[in-house]
């Protein structure tokens, strides 16, 4: 990129204003595009043009487009885009934001992704990374952008990268040092226009990939696998289910340690007993980021004493409150079925369950009998309240609530001592709020607000 380059930054979100605000301190001409008007932007969006980037906000000009010399795409903003295909019919580069950090980043890149886990492995992996003494950054599609992170690295730099299939869609020379396949299931149908066109922008993970990578990928995921074979790198597999993993490099639990076996030679990274987070899959997310901070260079000890202090990630099974007796639980980034199916799957107590949001595909009949098992009762939100109704409610009762304050005040009166709630959406949260983490936030000043009434009841009156 060379001064006064003319950038066209599209969509203005989190990710796009870093970019923006990178690329005009670098000296391009950045024209940032959003559909939104003024008024629906955030203050830090309208601060880019004190920056001298000029906004162009509302219906979208083709020629603004077709005359950039670059195009960088926020994962928000559909790649099939009318004006985006015209642009590359013009000969316009067009990439990702994480393909734009990418290219100015010094060090090592270890990018996680997967359909559910990718944001408490990245997390732990950037805290095992830290407490190895070295210098990890964690971001991507959690925390900061990858781009606004590059500032400052150098050859000794670790970079955890929680990566989407919406980012890997415009990866060029995107190259991470280990790549971390976690899962696959149906998910983002809603913007994806077929399952294999999923598929294929997940296994983009890997396709930059040399023979001194490494690819850690699911041992029981056999579309993962078979993907992961058309690579060039190395393979680690791993096992989170306890069931022997086989002859050859990997991961996995063994009488209740998490082991990692490298070139014929075994050791224990960490003891399960150790993980604090509640799930079976936590301790997975756990088991596959101390498998990746290992081939990265963190000792076995280090690793042992990251898993020791850490307490998870912001709307990934959260624990809130206790509020008379019932304990409330965030999981607001469980976005899609199975990452729902999983979170119930966390306790063995009574669960409330608080579900819905904008569909985005999946089978809600698939959380069916985790709620026979343990569910008192559903309250069902958003726009896809009805057809979850439909898909469970022979299974569990169900009620549906027109906002997530009415849902939770409910769920309060439907728990009784000692159970559950639970935020496990299944859905995203584009009907109601901005985004996960808004909708998560929103839980908790609920969830805040009875404990606040049940504290006032209990004080003493003088």
């Amino acid at each position: 990129m060379s001064a006064g380059e003319s950038v066209v930054v599209v969509g203005l979100a989190r990710s796009g204003i870093a970019a923006a605000a990178f690329l005009a301190k670098r000296g391009a001409a950045v024209t940032a595009i959003d559909r939104k008007s003024e008024h629906e932007l955030p203050a830090e969006a309208l601060k880019l043009r004190e920056a001298g980037v000029r906004l162009e906000l509302g219906a979208h000009k083709g020629e603004t487009f077709t005359s950039a010399s670059l195009i960088v795409v926020s994962p928000g903003v559909p790649w099939e885009l009318p004006e985006l295909e015209a642009a590359r019919r013009a000969g316009v580069p067009v990439i990702a934001e994480i393909e734009l950090g990418f290219r100015h980043l010094e060090g090592r890149v270890a990018a996680i992704t997967g359909t559910k886990g990718k944001s408490t492995t990245t997390a732990a992996l950037g805290a095992m990374l830290r407490e190895a003494g070295m210098d990890a950054r964690v971001g991507g599609n959690i925390g900061a952008p990858l781009v606004g992170l590059v500032e400052g690295s150098t050859s000794a730099t670790v970079f955890a990268v929680e990566v989407s299939s919406f980012q890997l869609e415009g990866i060029v020379r995107f190259r991470p040092d280990v790549a971390v396949w976690l899962n696959l299931s149906p998910d983002h149908l809603d913007r994806h226009p077929t399952l294999d066109a999923y598929v294929a922008a997940k296994a983009r993970v890997f396709a930059n990939q040399q023979p001194e990578d490494w690819a850690v990928v699911n041992a029981d995921d056999p579309v993962v696998l078979a993907e992961a074979r058309r690579a060039r790198s190395q393979q680690l597999r791993f096992r989170v289910t306890g069931e022997p993993l086989g002859s050859g490099d990997g991961a996995f639990f063994e009488g209740g340690l998490a082991r990692l076996r490298r070139a014929g030679r075994e050791e224990t990274l960490f003891a399960r007993s150790d993980v604090v987070l509640p799930g079976a899959h936590l301790a997975g997310d756990l088991l596959v980021a101390a498998a990746a901070a290992r081939l990265l260079g963190a000792t076995a000890e280090a690793i042992a004493r990251a898993v020791r202090g850490f307490r998870g990630v912001e709307h990934v099974l959260e624990h809130v409150a206790t509020v008379d007796g019932v304990a409330y639980y965030n999981d607001s980034k469980a976005t899609n079925v199975e990452a729902a199916r999983r979170s119930l799957e966390a306790f063995t107590e009574p669960v409330v369950a608080i579900l819905g949001g904008r569909y985005k595909g999946g089978d809600f009949g698939e959380l069916a009998p985790a709620l026979r098992e343990h569910g008192r009762k559903l309250i069902a939100i958003g726009e896809a309240s009805e057809r979850i109704e439909a898909a469970l409610a022979e299974v569990v009762s169900v009620e549906r609530c027109v906002s997530l304050g009415e849902a939770v005040s409910r769920a309060h009166a439907a728990a009784h001592p000692g159970d559950v709630v639970l935020l496990a959406p299944a859905c995203s949260s584009f009907d109601m709020f901005q985004d996960y983490a808004d909708r998560g936030r929103a839980f908790k000043a609920e969830v805040r607000r009875l404990a606040e009434r049940a504290a006032a009841q209990e004080r003493p009156r003088g």
